[in-house]
Parts: C-alpha cells; sequence; structure tokens
C-alpha cells in the first residue's frame, strides 16, 4: 500500500490548493516544501518588527462571499477564511507626465482617463465594456466546476448549457489576446500605453502577448467585487490554505526537499527527498516550474524526449530587483499602498528597471510594522544572466538597486532620511529562496503563440500546477491551476457535490 494517494512537490499557491482540495475530495495528500516557510512567491518573512511579503500584494473578493476568484471559492471549500480589509482607489500609475489614480470602480477609473484624454476616454469605454461582457459570460460556470479532460464537456452540456450559449459570441475572444481587442477599440497611444501596462502588471507581458480572459477577470472583479488586502499579509492567505489542508486530513511538511520523482515502468510512484527517504504514492503533482521539473525532478529518460525538449524551451519571464524597506512613518499623510512608476515613456515599459512596483500594506494593515513605521515592497524586472556571488555583488547590488529607490522617492522624497531596516534582493536572492528556475516570474507564453499547458504529462500519474500551466501566472490562475488538477483526479459527481456545499453557503 502506498503511503499517500497523492504526493505534491512544492507549497506555492497551485501546490497548497491542489493538496488541499484533494483532502476535501477525502484524499490523503502531502505536501512536500524546501523552504522552512510555505507559499513559495506568496510567502512572508519579518526582521526586526518588520511584516513583509515577498511576491503578491493584489488581491480582488477576500471579503466577498459572491467573488468569482477562484482562491476565494478554495477557501470556502475548506470552509476557510481569510479577513481582508477593502480599499479604493486601487493605487497610482506615476509617469513622467503625471500621477495617474487607479480607482476600482469602472466610472471612476474612466472619469480619472478622461481627464487626461477625453477621447481616450470614450475609447476605453469602449475596450472595457468588450472585456466585461466576456466577464458576464464567463462568471456563469464557476471555477471550481471546471476539469482539464474530456469529462468537462458531458458536465458542461448538462449542468451550464445556457452559460455556454452566452459564451458562444465570445469564443474568438477566449482564445486571443487583449491587444486584438485593443486593436479593435482604442487608437489613442496614451491609453493604449495604459492598457499595456495593466497587462505588464499581471501576466509579464504586453497587450498582444497577454490572454483576454486573464484582465477580463481583472476587470471585472476589480468593478464588480472588492479589491482588498488580507490582514497579516500573503502569508494569511498560506496559513488559511495550510489550515484547510490538514483540517481535512493532508499533511504539509517542511523542510523537506524532493531530490527526484521516482518513475517506474512510464508511472510516477513516489518522491525520493534529499536525506534519501522514498515516499510513495500513485499520484505525483509538482508545483515547481516547467524548468524545474523537467530538468531537476526527473531523469531525461523518464520523459518522453519531444515532450521534454518542448517544456524545456517554454519562454520565461525575466527575475526581479527587490528592495524591502521599513521606514518611519511621521508626517506620510494620505499615503495609498500600491504605486507603479514609469521612469521613461520613450522606452518600453519591459525594459528591466523602467517600470516599478511599490507596495506598502503598512497603510492598510498596521501590525505588519512597529508602532510608527512602515513596511515597503519595490521590485522590477532584472534578467537572471550575469549575476553570481563575486567580489562586485554588493556593488551591482546597489547599483541595480538604484531604479527601485528613484521610483519610490517619486511616492516619498525623503524615504532614504527614513529608513530603518534595508534589505535588496537580486536574482540570486528570488531563485535561492523560491527554488525556481533563474528566479524567473513564470512563463512567457504569449497569446497566439502557444497554450499553458493542462496538468496531465505524458507520465502517468504524474501531473503539474502553476504558473507554467494553464491558466498562466498570477494567485487567481494557479488557484485555478490546482482545482483543475484536483477535480482531473476525482469524479464528476464529487465535483459536483462540492460545488453544491459552497454555492449553498453562499
Amino acid at each position: 500500500m502506498a503511503d499517500f494517494d497523492a504526493i505534491i512537490v512544492g507549497s506555492g499557491i497551485g501546490g497548497l490548493v491542489a493538496g488541499a482540495m484533494l483532502a476535501r475530495y477525502g484524499w490523503r495528500s502531502l505536501v512536500c516544501e524546501a523552504h522552512t516557510q510555505p507559499g513559495g512567491a506568496a510567502h512572508g518573512f519579518s526582521r526586526q518588527g518588520f511584516r513583509f511579503d515577498t511576491g503578491p500584494s493584489f488581491y480582488c473578493g477576500l471579503s466577498d462571499p459572491t467573488s468569482l476568484n477562484p482562491l476565494r471559492m478554495v477557501l470556502d471549500a475548506l470552509e476557510e477564511t481569510v479577513e481582508a480589509i477593502a480599499y479604493d482607489p486601487l493605487g497610482h500609475y506615476h509617469f513622467p507626465e503625471g500621477v495617474f489614480p487607479v480607482w476600482c470602480r469602472s466610472e471612476d477609473y474612466q472619469q480619472a482617463i478622461a481627464a487626461v484624454t477625453p477621447t481616450g476616454a470614450k475609447e476605453y469605454a469602449a475596450f472595457e465594456q468588450r472585456m466585461l461582457q466576456l466577464y458576464e459570460a464567463l462568471k456563469g460556470i464557476p471555477t471550481l466546476a471546471l476539469r482539464p479532460d474530456w469529462q468537462a464537456i458531458p458536465v458542461l452540456l448538462s449542468r451550464y448549457p445556457l452559460a455556454l450559449l452566452k459564451l458562444l459570441p465570445h469564443l474568438l475572444m477566449i482564445q486571443g489576446s487583449v491587444g486584438d481587442v485593443l486593436d479593435q477599440t482604442v487608437h489613442n497611444p496614451w491609453v493604449r500605453r495604459l492598457v499595456d501596462l495593466e497587462c505588464f502588471l499581471l501576466s509579464g507581458l504586453k497587450a498582444e502577448g497577454t490572454v483576454a480572459p486573464e484582465v477580463s477577470f481583472m476587470l471585472g472583479e476589480r468593478s464588480r467585487s472588492v479589491v482588498d488586502y488580507p490582514v497579516g499579509g500573503s502569508e494569511a492567505i498560506v496559513q488559511a490554505l495550510v489550515r484547510g489542508l490538514e483540517k481535512w486530513g493532508g499533511q504539509l511538511r517542511l523542510k523537506t526537499p524532493v531530490r527526484q520523482i521516482r518513475v517506474e515502468s512510464g508511472r510516477a510512484i513516489g518522491v525520493e527527498l534529499a536525506d534519501g527517504e522514498v515516499v510513495t504514492a500513485p499520484v505525483v503533482i509538482s508545483n515547481a516550474s516547467v524548468w524545474d521539473t523537467f530538468t531537476h525532478l526527473l531523469k531525461p529518460e523518464d520523459v518522453p524526449a519531444a515532450y521534454r525538449q518542448q517544456a524545456l524551451q517554454t519562454p520565461a519571464v525575466d527575475s526581479f530587483m527587490h528592495l524591502h524597506l521599513g521606514f518611519r512613518a511621521s508626517g506620510l499623510k494620505g499615503l495609498t499602498g500600491h504605486h507603479v512608476v514609469v521612469h521613461d515613456t520613450q522606452q518600453d515599459i519591459t525594459v528591466p528597471g523602467n517600470t516599478c512596483m511599490i507596495s506598502i500594506p503598512s497603510v492598510w494593515d498596521a501590525a505588519l510594522a512597529p508602532e510608527g513605521h512602515h513596511v515597503l515592497h519595490a521590485y522590477t524586472l532584472e534578467p537572471f544572466e550575469g549575476w553570481s556571488r563575486d567580489a562586485d555583488y554588493d556593488r551591482r547590488k546597489q547599483e541595480r538597486a538604484a531604479s527601485l529607490y528613484r521610483a519610490v522617492e517619486r511616492v516619498i522624497p525623503d524615504v532614504r532620511d527614513r529608513i530603518t531596516l534595508e534589505l535588496i534582493g537580486t536574482p540570486l536572492t528570488h531563485a535561492h529562496y523560491l527554488r525556481r528556475h533563474h528566479g524567473t516570474y513564470g512563463a512567457a507564453i504569449a497569446a497566439h503563440q502557444g497554450q499553458f499547458p493542462p496538468p496531465q504529462t505524458p507520465i502517468s500519474g504524474l501531473y503539474r500546477v502553476g504558473d507554467s500551466t494553464i491558466p498562466g501566472i498570477g494567485i487567481p490562475a494557479v488557484a485555478a491551476s490546482g482545482i483543475l488538477c484536483a477535480n482531473a483526479l476525482v469524479s464528476p459527481q464529487k465535483t459536483a457535490n462540492l460545488l453544491r456545499q459552497v454555492l449553498s453557503t453562499r
């Protein structure tokens, strides 16, 4: 008898969701995590009384019981909650020509655009209407009902026929890019740049490379649901998923790196841990990236050569430079939590260092910092190539963090005089703590150039979840990948029963 029904390698959001959902379905699931803390890119850490997020900082629907966010639906299925603080505006975009407020309500957002370009605001309204039409059509089919195999067809036809009819006019849009819709509705260059920026913040790609449903969902939840921040930071979400995993009988083992996924006769049979222990299960789910899964966790001979080659050729988004600051808050009135700074509009927004993201979550949750202080996380794209821990490492860290400091100074001009704690992370830091190939943000699979693969692999019993599988990058997307994987392993009736219970409580 196998030790477990399923072993999940990695405790990122996708892995935790897959493990917790399988536990909810009655499976004996084990999540193995190499780090001392669960959560992958969503884990948090403390220094000198400051509590920092390491990655995601933007969330929707945590405090809205009607939200379509897959993460919220998983928490409902696990009978777990996360306290969250709603806010609006979403944040501010700092362009060289001025500061632009980003509102959640679409009416307010369009008015802000109209203050810059009235003609562009009308074009944006047409663009948003198209995107929200897709959102309204998609929301008729709950993510918890979906599965990535042929059994999805009879489920959808029998249980959601009206929703499918509503989707028919949008089929081309579902398979297309945001750029397709943008080209049909928006000609104003300022608005096109704005949409490109919002796509880049979600997927790491501009509008032409970002799939339309991803932005449709973001705009829909932003305007129809609520934007909120979890009390305790992103770690609070991770803790809720871990509670759900363990409540329903699953297990999490920290400081448990997996050396290898064991395969015999074309079938996954378990994992070998770094200390030599072998743990068996007929199902293994890798939450590692596509590159780490097929380079480090599997022997080349265990994977069909053509499939392995194609997987390893998956394009990747760059890694990051990180700046974590603890600073004095005195005199900072009206400070908002999200800021994006574009230094030079003559450069592409994807150029490393040109677009900087800033999160100041202690604006909403004061307990994240000592009294009278704030925490700040700023980050920007940075290639992994060329980085090494040599004699020049510290100097280069300071040099490459300069764009982040310039960005923060757009928001808080005297920030350097306020700092009580400074931490600078490089792509090497990102790769080390997250155990990700070159510290990448995720797969850069552009619309019209390929599709994110499903959780199934050619190896029987081996599945994958996370940001290099369908539906892609972002917290809602990786949560959905965990749902799809778990649903692929149980009967449609089990999924229907669970969905019925979840919807009855909403």
